[in-house]
């Protein structure tokens, strides 16, 4: 019985230096389109609105947004997911001066329409996603799709009569 021999071809010090600067290329170019989306998600994207802050955590069943909107009720923000794109938006109101204020000595709050588009990465289930505001405080949660790839999905068969 006969072995046959492989032999693999080795890769010198040169082709290790390229191997790796291809791989340090990507690297750079994939950090840099992550800071140009954050970028796009920082800057609004209408003159005259405002962008709240924003925390975006991933669980292993879902992706929350929790968005800081103290003094803004239901009725005035909005959320739609199109495409890759999570968009918060709407009016915060300016409350009714009170009679015995004179003058404002500081002013920080923020008032006016806001917006906020948040880039999403991962497959999520559309149909299941739920939002909620309490105490200020709105979270969008996204569940997750299961990964498929690698698992056999079924495709059924239609016979036709010919």
């Amino acid at each position: 019985m006969a072995v046959k021999r492989v032999m693999a071809k080795s890769v010198g010090p040169a082709g290790l230096e390229r191997l790796e600067l291809k791989r340090l290329t990507e690297r750079i170019g994939w950090l840099f389109s992550l800071l140009q989306e954050a970028a796009a998600a920082q800057t609004p994207t209408i003159a005259g609105t405002w962008a709240p802050t924003i925390d975006v955590c991933e669980t292993t069943k879902a992706i929350e947004v929790r968005i800081e909107l103290p003094g803004v009720t239901a009725s005035q923000v909005r959320v739609g997911l199109n495409g890759n794109k999570l968009r918060i938006y709407g009016d915060k109101k300016k409350r009714a001066t009170r009679q015995r204020i004179t003058s404002h000595l500081c002013s920080e709050r923020t008032y006016g329409h806001f917006e906020r588009v948040v880039p999403v990465r991962w497959p999520v289930d559309v149909k299941g996603a739920t939002a909620e505001l309490a105490k200020g405080v709105l979270v969008v949660r996204l569940p997750k799709l299961k990964d498929r790839r690698g698992s056999e999905i079924a495709i059924p068969i239609a016979e036709k009569d010919s």
